[in-house]
Parts: structure tokens; C-alpha cells; sequence
């Protein structure tokens, strides 16, 4: 299995001939506007015009920095892949166009993508809406991705409340070869705190979910919060060094890098560029 980190939330996974994409942006702005909104301050790790075909596409609710319309496009002229998402989401993508094709599920739900690779929609503390008017009309969630090199608990946005959600996943799904988990977006926290984890919460989610390594996103893209842009890696390291975990453990990769997993859980390898 080959994970190549694109930037933000989205990643290029390729496991048994199967290429899927999460939460895919290479839109310049994380926005309904072309000409304001969060702005990227790095480009996508991967090229557009570079990508493999794209099998499947994994989009986990329906915020404007996961849930991007002129990418989910521009993959559906390229490739036609399917689209997997949790319920509701279907509609605005249909709406923007309707070549993408969008299958959506409920949490608990498990879709078969190949003969050897399939996912699992789990609940996640978040939320979503696109405009004033439709908070939570559609559902969020995370993943748990199945694969012959083990499974892979992909947290595209959570707050971490008292951990149970992180908790289920291990006892439902475990053991987890991988957990990717959310450091960025988190100031101020008194708002924040109930739907972004901070990177102190990624640490306890880490160890709640027995995941035996974790890879860090959702940070050092697009300026979503308060904090620095290049804080949550910082915090990240601190958090894991007062936790007495080595930061081998739970990785931050910079755009363009690549993690390998073989079939065995020892033998693991990181590649500077996809």
C-alpha cells in the first residue's frame, strides 16, 4: 500500500491495483468564491495532470475545504470514479454536475470497492453545511479502510470529545495498522474544540484507537484558524514528547511525500516525493 500525502485532508491511496483519492482539493481557495476564502500556501502534492486513474473517491461531509465541487468535476471528466460519501452529500455534488458519481451511505455502512479493498463509514464529532441555511442536512464521517496491508482509520475532521468515537473504531474494527488524523484548525479553542482536535487530542485519539502509527493532516494548507500556520506541527512534537510517545509514531509529511506499507506491519518505508 502506497499513501502519497497531497496537502490538507487529501491523499492518494493505492493499494491491490486500486487508486483512491480523500477529500481530493487542487482548487486554489477552500470557498464558494473563486476570488476569496482561505487561500493555499503550498501547491498539491501531486499534479492534477499527474494522477493515476482514479478508481474511487472518498469525501467525508460537505465543508468547502473537503467537499470541493470543481475537483470532484474535473476527476469525473478525467476518470469517472466513484464517489463515496455519507448521506445527503450526493446533492450538492449532482447539483454542481451531474456526471459525478456519487453513491452515498450511513455510518456503519461497509462498500466493497474491489475484490480485496473496502470501507467502512464511522461516526465522527463534527458537523456540516454549505451555506446559512442547511447545517447538518447532510451527514459527516470517517473511514476505516480495509486492505491487504491492514486497515487504515482515515479522520478527516473530528473534535474529540471523550474519545469513545476513537475508542468504537478499536473495538469494532481494530487492530489498526494506520490512523490519519487531523492536527490543524483548532484556535481559538473554546470554539473550535468541539470539532477540530488540537494536536495534544490527536495524541489521546491515537492511543485511543491502538493504531499503530498515525500520519498528521489537515494542517499547513489552507489558514482556517487562529493558530500559525506552521503550529500544529510544533504542538504536535511537544504533545508526543510529554506523552513519552516517539515521534516516529505519529508522522507529519510534507506535500508530495510518500509512505509504503507492505504486507507485513514491520516492514514500512517513507519516500521523500511521490
Amino acid at each position: 500500500m502506497r499513501l502519497s500525502f497531497v496537502g490538507h485532508a487529501s491523499w492518494l491511496i493505492q493499494a491491490s491495483g486500486l487508486n483512491m483519492l480523500i477529500d481530493p482539493i487542487w482548487s486554489e481557495r477552500a470557498s464558494p468564491f473563486r476570488w476569496a476564502g482561505p487561500k493555499r500556501r503550498n501547491d498539491p502534492g501531486i499534479a492534477f495532470d499527474a494522477l493515476p486513474p482514479i478508481d474511487a473517491v472518498l469525501v467525508s461531509h460537505g465543508h468547502y475545504d473537503h467537499l470541493d465541487v470543481a475537483t470532484l468535476s474535473r476527476l469525473a471528466a478525467r476518470f469517472s470514479p466513484r464517489v463515496i460519501t455519507p448521506l445527503g452529500n450526493d446533492i450538492t455534488m449532482r447539483k454542481a454536475d451531474r456526471a459525478i458519481r456519487a453513491e452515498t451511505f450511513d455510518w456503519h455502512e461497509r462498500i466493497e470497492l474491489s475484490s480485496s479493498v473496502a470501507v467502512t463509514l464511522v461516526p465522527t464529532r463534527h458537523w456540516t453545511a454549505r451555506g446559512l441555511f442547511d447545517r447538518n442536512r447532510a451527514l459527516w464521517a470517517s473511514f476505516v479502510l480495509e486492505t491487504p496491508a491492514g486497515k487504515i482509520y482515515i479522520v478527516c475532521d473530528s473534535g474529540y470529545g471523550d474519545g469513545k468515537h476513537f475508542r468504537r473504531v478499536a473495538q469494532t474494527h481494530g487492530p489498526l495498522r494506520l490512523a490519519i488524523l487531523p492536527i490543524g484548525a483548532y484556535e481559538p479553542r473554546w470554539f473550535m474544540r468541539d470539532q477540530h482536535m488540537n494536536p495534544a487530542d490527536a495524541v489521546m485519539a491515537l492511543g485511543d484507537c491502538g493504531a499503530e502509527q498515525a500520519l498528521a493532516h489537515h494542517h499547513g494548507t489552507f489558514q482556517l484558524t487562529d493558530e500559525a500556520i506552521d503550529a500544529p506541527v510544533t504542538a504536535l512534537h511537544a504533545a508526543l514528547d510529554e506523552a513519552k510517545i516517539p515521534r516516529e509514531r505519529f508522522v507529519v509529511l510534507k506535500p508530495g511525500q510518500v509512505v509504503e506499507l507492505s504486507s507485513s506491519p514491520s516492514e514500512t518505508s517513507d519516500r521523500n516525493e511521490a
